[in-house]
């Protein structure tokens, strides 16, 4: 193995032990759901009962509009991680994706910790995934084909991750020609393709542009969850390096003026970035989601309780939402995205 190949698995490694903890949360900013109440309706008619959350994402039927996100791969530890979130994603039936298949591009040694989920999920949307400094790189096309078909992947997710390339000491924060790399690659891949931020959230002319290029979605992975900044300055042990480590447009802010562009393009809007509880979760459906994500409290969930603690805190947080679609007079989750959240200030 190449040192910069054996370099690529050390660095995953580090990100998921990192991940596993709570020392790379945002420091001094939120996802922005903290601004938010429900409008509670005294007058609800609603049927608990009758309330049913499949969609369709991909072109499948999905139980729940929720992601397992974008986690890991490319590392032995990766492949059991992957395998058990894979049957939990099969079990709720529910989409998964998997973390940036990098390492894939230079080898296959590591194969196998994508296509165990494949294998172990059979019939949900998988997502898989690579790095905007890749395909700004690459002058053939064909080898992000080949990732998707190692996973027999249903969409291809490009990572934006520009602060973190930043900040990583071996990054490659090089971006030029980002947009018409998509555009083209869009020409070429057999499966739609979603545009994901790692943590610092997207903008409202960010998502335009993206939108203008025809991609299939936009997961706006908002600031108030993981700081991606922080997993770097803490790998390369530079406490004192920490300036940007709040860098970033909270989650909320993101999926509000991202939704405003419903009327205007055809797209499904992802809402992850420090969704951590029920709440957040219902809030990000209430200022527009279409499918919400969580990816490191699925990690540590994982470590602590097992696939079955992940199935019950997905399975706990649709309970939730229930019952607040209820008590906001929501019978679907279109209801629910029709004003029936307001900002605290206005309330006092």
């Amino acid at each position: 193995m190449s040192a910069n190949k054996n370099l690529i698995s050390k660095r995953k490694k580090e990100h998921i032990d990192l991940c596993l903890t709570d020392e790379v949360c945002f420091k001094n900013k939120s996802n922005g759901f903290d601004n938010y109440d429900f409008i509670h309706c005294a007058t609800t008619e609603v049927d608990l009962n009758e309330i049913d959350f499949r969609t369709e994402f991909l072109k499948k039927t999905i139980s729940f509009p929720f992601l397992i996100s974008c986690m890991t791969g490319g590392t032995e530890k990766a492949e059991n991680i992957n395998l058990r979130l894979a049957k939990v994603a099969a079990e709720l039936n529910i989409p998964i994706g998997v973390g940036s298949q990098r390492r894939s591009l230079d080898d296959d040694e590591f194969d196998r910790s994508y296509k165990i989920i494949r294998e172990n999920a059979t019939k949900v949307p998988i997502l898989g995934n690579i790095g905007a400094a890749q395909i700004v790189q690459l002058k053939d096309y064909s080898s992000v084909q080949r990732l998707v078909d190692l996973l027999e992947a249903d969409a291809m997710v490009i990572h934006l991750n520009p602060l973190q390339e930043l900040l990583q000491e071996e990054g490659e924060p090089y971006f030029k020609g980002l947009l018409s790399s998509i555009y083209k690659l869009k020409q070429k891949l057999k499966v739609p393709i979603i545009i994901k931020e790692v943590g610092s959230g997207i903008s409202l002319d960010s998502a335009k542009n993206l939108l203008d290029i025809g991609v299939y979605g936009i997961d706006v992975a908002g600031a108030g969850g993981t700081s991606w900044a922080g997993v770097e300055i803490l790998r390369n042990n530079k406490k004192k390096n920490n300036q940007f480590w709040d860098w970033g447009l909270p989650t909320s802010y993101c999926i509000k003026n991202i939704k405003s562009l419903k009327g205007n393009y055809n797209f499904t809007l992802i809402g992850s970035g420090g969704i951590n509880n029920a709440f957040d979760n219902a809030k990000a459906f209430a200022l527009g989601a279409d499918l919400t994500a969580s990816a490191r409290i699925i990690l540590q969930t994982l470590n602590n309780a097992g696939s079955v603690g992940v199935t019950k805190l997905i399975t706990d947080w649709f309970d939730t939402l229930k019952k607040i679609m209820f008590l906001t007079d929501s019978n679907n989750l279109k209801e629910l995205r029709d004003n029936k959240i307001i900002k605290k200030e206005v309330l006092y």
